[in-house]
């Protein structure tokens, strides 16, 4: 089943130029998409499009078979963006409290401190958000998501900024949720995650989708997602 539908999206920010032109694409149940592209190719704009935060100019964008904008889609769907501004007077359990409120979801205690615990903040469950590193914060967006447990997920940069053991616990916590019939989004420039992750790359560029396959066809084909990208970005094509 598509979970997320994008069918001719185009958008402007001044009403002349398009940072989205005709754009169609779509997530399917229990997959994992990597969403990639140079600085300016309108990856946000895209994302914010999905989530609602900019008013659809046109096209249509469903989550779950339901209009975007409806309450229905907004609880099948969680973004998880590339700052890592969270509100600095809440401690990381009324955070997820908030997030579980919001979402209809009561959280697993004995879930989060496990998924603290692994993520090397042990004992800081309680401690107030304003006392984090940048990374500790990303990490705690992380653990939301994990427990939250959206159908829809959109992970726009968030894995930049966190160490090594928590990203390689990222990814074996993205295949447990891709396991369950749930799906992600995957917007980075790391492209070694996405080889190890991505079912389907979707390469944007000036608003364009210009690759939308299969990762493995993608890596047969040049070699790595790197490869492609940059081949493409020093090529004659844009």
């Amino acid at each position: 089943m598509t979970l997320l539908d994008v069918k001719n999206l185009s958008y402007s920010y001044d009403g002349t130029v398009n940072v989205l032109a005709d754009v169609s694409l779509s997530v399917e149940e229990g997959t994992i998409v990597g969403l990639v592209g140079p600085n300016g190719s309108g990856k946000s704009t895209l994302i914010r499009n999905i989530f609602d935060l900019v008013h659809l100019q046109s096209g249509s964008l469903c989550i779950g078979g339901h209009e975007h904008t409806s309450a229905k889609a907004k609880s099948l769907g969680m973004y998880l963006s590339s700052n890592d501004y969270l509100p600095e007077f809440l401690t990381a359990r009324e955070y997820i409290a908030l997030m579980g409120t919001l979402f209809g979801v009561e959280p697993d205690d004995a879930q989060a401190h496990d998924l603290f615990r692994k993520f090397s903040m042990e004992g800081r469950y309680d401690h107030l958000i304003e006392d984090y590193s940048h990374g500790m914060r990303k990490k705690t967006q992380l653990v939301s998501a994990l427990l939250m447990r959206r159908p829809l997920t959109v992970i726009d940069e968030t894995l930049n900024g966190i160490d090594l053991e928590a990203l390689h616990l990222s990814e074996r916590e993205f295949r447990h949720v891709r396991d369950e019939g749930r799906s992600i989004l995957l917007c980075t420039h790391d492209f070694a995650v996405l080889e190890r992750l991505a079912d389907r790359i979707v390469f944007l560029d000036l608003g364009q989708v210009v690759y939308d396959l299969p990762t493995r066809d993608l890596i047969a084909e040049h070699g790595s997602v790197a490869a492609m990208v940059f081949d493409y970005l020093g090529s004659d094509e844009r």
